[in-house]
Parts: C-alpha cells; sequence; structure tokens
C-alpha cells in the first residue's frame, strides 16, 4: 500500500504580531498534530510547542501501534503536556493564563485515533463530502447544543471564542476521543481556528474537492483565510489516506 501524504503550513496572518500555533506532521511515526496556544505574551507559543514536544516523545518512545497503544500514546500526549504547562506557569507567574487548544491524530493499520480539545477543529473529506469530526469547547457551541442560540448566530457571536477546555489550564482535563477506519482517497484537515473563523465549511470543501495537490490545497486555504482578513494565525494540516 502507497504511504500516507502528510503536509501541514502556519501562517502568522494579518492582524498578530506573533505566531502562537504549533503543528506537526510526522509520517514515520504515523501522526500529525496542531495547536493553537492562548495566552499572549509569547506564553501561548510556549504552550502549543510543549504540547508538540510532549507529543513527538511519547510517539517515538514506543513504535508499536495496536489501537491499545495508540490510544494510550495519544491520551499520554495531552496528559504530559497538561501536567508540563502547568509547572511552567508554577515556575513563570508571569504565563499565567496561558495554554492551548490541540488536535492530534494517529494512525494504526487501518484506522485512526483522534484527540480533540478545544476550538480547533479537525474533518474529514470522504467521497467529496466534508465532515467535521470535532465539537467546539466553547460557550456559544455549548449554547447551541442547548438550543438557546441558532446556528447563525454562532459565528457573530461576542462570546464565541470563549474556550471552557484547553490544555494547561486545570489539572483535571477531559479530551474527546474518536475511532475509526480510514477509507482509501479520505483527506482528513486538522486547522486552528485562523481558519474556520474566516472560510465557512463549504469554501474549505470546495478547495479539498479541486483538481490541485495537497500542498496546493494547504496554501489556498490559508490564503482563503487572508483574503476573508486574516484576523488570526491560521494552520493547516492534511493528511491524504491512499
Amino acid at each position: 500500500m502507497a504511504n500516507k501524504i502528510f503536509t501541514g503550513k502556519t501562517d502568522m496572518g494579518l492582524k498578530r504580531q506573533n505566531n502562537e500555533d504549533v503543528f506537526l506532521v510526522n509520517p514515520e511515526l504515523d501522526f500529525c498534530l496542531t495547536a493553537d496556544g492562548m495566552g499572549g505574551a509569547a506564553a501561548g507559543e510556549v504552550a502549543s510547542e510543549i504540547f508538540a514536544k510532549a507529543t513527538l516523545e511519547i510517539f517515538s518512545a514506543n513504535r508499536n501501534r495496536s489501537e491499545k497503544d495508540t490510544l494510550y500514546q495519544v491520551q499520554k500526549a495531552y496528559s504530559i503536556a497538561n501536567k508540563t504547562i502547568l509547572e511552567h506557569v508554577f515556575a513563570h507567574p508571569d504565563h499565567r493564563g496561558m495554554g492551548c487548544t490541540a488536535e492530534l491524530l494517529a494512525f494504526f493499520e487501518d484506522s485512526f485515533i483522534l484527540g480533540h480539545i478545544g476550538d480547533s477543529r479537525t474533518y474529514r473529506l470522504r467521497n467529496g463530502v466534508l465532515e467535521q469530526l470535532t465539537d467546539d469547547h466553547t460557550l456559544v457551541q455549548r449554547q447551541f447544543q442547548e438550543g438557546l442560540i441558532s446556528e447563525d448566530e454562532i459565528r457573530q457571536h461576542p462570546m464565541r471564542h470563549v474556550i471552557f477546555r484547553a490544555v494547561g489550564i486545570k489539572e483535571e482535563m477531559t479530551i474527546d476521543l474518536l475511532t475509526g477506519k480510514t477509507h482509501p482517497a479520505d483527506l482528513f484537515l486538522l486547522c486552528s481556528d485562523g481558519l474556520t473563523d474566516m472560510v465557512e465549511d463549504d469554501q474549505i470543501q470546495d478547495i479539498l474537492c479541486a483538481d490541485t495537490d495537497i500542498n496546493r490545497k494547504t496554501d489556498s486555504l490559508i490564503e482563503s483565510a487572508k483574503v476573508a482578513g486574516g484576523l488570526d494565525n491560521i494552520t493547516v494540516v492534511l493528511v491524504a489516506i491512499p
């Protein structure tokens, strides 16, 4: 079987003075991630880097790829990153409030395990149809699920960026875990909210369905977010299943 194709790119956007997003693709270890830092003053970037470093260390230490092993590695990566960020904040009180949202997608055999926390997202394009696999851990998403606001109100809501779950915010952390089978020609997208705040899902679908190579799709997604205003850092990771 041909190997999966991984690609990723991050861009500061048009309004921010630094980039607190981090991505990592590792075809050899068969995983990828995005992390979107919170906290400002470069502390958010530190949190994102801690998550990426912790994940790489965990996956490098155990290359067994059974479902049980992969699930353990995903959970351990979040746990170690959470603990490390909290320890960092204790040692650097001026970084209090830092943390990150994080998507971690790991493959084994013909399956995947996805870890998710925050308002970064993971999508899957299958047979030309884009599906959001994750739920945003935001106040407005919770209000929508409770029927208090409409879907149309979410994008313009003044509280849309209030997150109630992230890595490094408190000792007790709950992540969403999703597992599933991969199908030939599946295309996975991991992204920060700098993309999805700017670009509607139907436009993302159109770009991913275009008859261009995977690197061009990545560039097109980032460029679309910048054309729409580029208000935040923009990070895109794509994985094509052969």
